[in-house]
């Protein structure tokens, strides 16, 4: 959202750096991957975070969330080198 067109003087600069100065950052190299969070979390608290992703996942390709139980999933095996179908029609 725009707020202003206005070119920001240097007040307003400096205020907001002073703002951005508390912000917590963490700085790591794209190489150093400490992605597992297992020993702060529970898996309550995983599946937790992971649902709205899911949810927005689904929102944006435009597909209902499924309602079927684990135990009527639709599925099926494919063979090495078998082709797959398209799986972009509903």
């Amino acid at each position: 959202m725009i707020v202003s067109m206005r070119k920001p003087d240097a007040v307003d600069a400096q205020s907001r750096r002073q703002a951005r100065a508390g912000w917590p950052v963490v700085v790591r190299r794209l190489d150093a991957s400490d992605d597992d969070i297992s020993d702060v979390t529970t898996p309550a608290e995983r599946i937790a975070m992971m649902w709205p992703l899911a949810q927005e996942a689904w929102r944006l390709a435009g597909r209902p969330i499924p309602t079927y139980d684990r135990v009527h999933t639709p599925s099926r095996a494919f063979r090495a080198g078998e082709p797959r179908p398209d799986d972009t029609e509903p």
